[in-house]
């Protein structure tokens, strides 16, 4: 994909998920890989709403910004991501209502927070791992990415929101909705006695589509 169509794309796929209220205000903040092993990143104190693929930051294949507004300032948080999994080309950041919404109750355990209800949310995000309060930018974010040593696509910033790494913008955009999503399912019909995937459902569903699971 040209740099062109690139900036582009993350616009719109920004706006779609402000238009629908997964982020508001000038909340959240997405990256993407370039062709060149760059990355365009929105800027600081942007709105999904309005980003202009024009002004997006770029920084080249040995991490220099070297055009476009200043950077969000998450990066750390992004960094980790490519830094540690060699699959990420795009990272998306939201502040969406449900999934901070269960992130203050008790639930799961921290290392596979969010419930498998669907086999959607197993296969596009396998465990999604809580991580403790950070303040907003704290570079600690980052450093508890890279503990997790790449093994998680998908994290949920305790009383923040969840940040997820995909194969293409396109693919982080997808399973960080179907984060919420599910989050929104848990909330729906928690104490109600809903069932989640069995142990072996899960199972299926990992080996059936290679979902990391360790």
């Amino acid at each position: 994909m040209t740099e062109a169509k690139l900036r582009e794309l993350i616009c719109d796929l920004a706006r779609s998920m402000y238009d629908r209220g997964l982020t508001g205000g000038s909340s959240g903040n997405i990256s993407a890989r370039t062709e060149d092993g760059g990355l365009l990143v929105s800027p600081t104190g942007s709105s999904f709403g309005r980003l202009d693929p024009a002004r997006l930051a770029r920084f080249d294949a040995k991490g220099v910004h070297i055009s476009g507004d200043k950077p969000t300032k998450e990066m750390p948080l992004h960094s980790a991501f490519y830094d540690t999994r060699s699959t990420a080309g795009a990272v998306v950041h939201l502040h969406s209502c449900h999934s901070v919404a269960l992130s203050l109750l008790d639930g799961g355990p921290a290392d596979n927070w969010l419930p498998p209800l669907t086999p959607y949310a197993v296969m596009k995000l396998g465990k999604v791992q809580l991580l403790p309060f950070f303040l907003p930018g704290d570079p600690a974010m980052g450093q508890a990415v890279r503990g997790l040593a790449g093994k998680r696509a998908a994290v949920m910033l305790a009383h923040h929101g969840p940040v997820v790494a995909g194969k293409d913008i396109e693919a982080a955009c997808y399973a960080i909705e179907e984060l919420e999503d599910t989050a929104r399912l848990a909330l729906l019909t928690r104490g109600m006695g809903a069932r989640s995937l069995t142990d072996a459902q899960v199972g299926q569903v990992v080996q059936e589509f290679g979902v990391q699971w360790d």
